[in-house]
């Protein structure tokens, strides 16, 4: 299959640590996928994350507290539906992928394989956080697809990314317990300065390194948002044995 993204892409992805991918899908097959994913809402479809299990600031305090089953995340996503499994396949995916990591790849179904949901008023903010942070591979090297089912903003909760910080040698000091930058580290102040929130149409796709900060706010809009999250590794950097992501198995993709 020939090349998808230009070299000028891959540089600025290397150089940037993500990449928009504008109209990856048309309204018609985006207006499909949120029916599926409205629908799993709606019925409550396991598996699935609550606000409360997240443990965000601001978030609801238990399950029976107010808001406390609004859903954060469907996971098994590729598990889910066809049009969730045909979109983690798609083969533009397949080779934008190939082309980042030189290499064959797979998907990997222990970390996001997800939709992402955020709703009004229970839709927690999410701190600063790299995601290989709670991921166990070989090499720092994964690339995670977000693709936007509706308009992402900053009202809405949309990711945030600091262009170029999985290339930035940072010292432990300025990471929590659970190694989400401090706000209370000057060192961090200017890391925070740099925040950039990519502007996504519904269909857009996001791809994003997995050493790199990102970051979203709460849904201060009036409806829910939905994103779709892949996870893909070059078939080379294995899960480290005995981890989550190793037990939760892969999928190998391509030729």
């Amino acid at each position: 299959m020939s090349a998808f993204l230009s070299p000028a892409q891959v540089r600025q992805f290397r150089q940037d640590g993500y990449l928009v991918l504008p109209g990856m899908l048309s309204p018609e097959s985006c207006a499909h996928l949120r029916s599926v994913v409205q629908e799993h809402l709606r019925r409550a479809v396991p598996p699935l994350e609550y606000e409360a299990e997240v443990g965000y600031p601001g978030a609801p305090s238990s399950l029976d507290a107010p808001g406390g089953r609004t859903v954060r995340r469907l996971q098994g996503a590729w598990q889910r539906d066809d049009a969730l499994r045909a979109w983690a396949e798609d083969p533009r995916i397949v080779t934008c992928i190939e082309q980042l990591t030189e290499e064959p790849v797979a998907l990997t179904l222990a970390h996001h394989n997800c939709v992402m949901t955020k709703h009004p008023r229970y839709g927690t903010a999410t701190g600063w956080h790299r995601d290989i942070r709670y991921w166990r591979f070989a090499r720092n090297e994964l690339v995670t697809v977000w693709l936007a089912l509706g308009d992402e903003h900053p009202e809405n909760g949309a990711l945030k990314v600091i262009p170029g910080s999985h290339r930035f040698d940072i010292k432990p000091e300025q990471l929590d317990a659970l190694d989400f930058l401090r706000p209370d580290a000057p060192e961090n102040a200017p890391l925070f300065a740099q925040g950039f929130t990519p502007s996504l149409r519904a269909g857009d796709a996001l791809l994003f390194h997995s050493g790199l900060f990102h970051a979203a706010g709460p849904n201060l809009a009036d409806e829910v948002k939905m994103s779709v999250a892949f996870a893909y590794r070059g078939r080379s950097n294995l899960p480290l044995a005995g981890s989550r992501s190793a037990a939760g198995g892969d999928v190998l993709l391509g030729d």
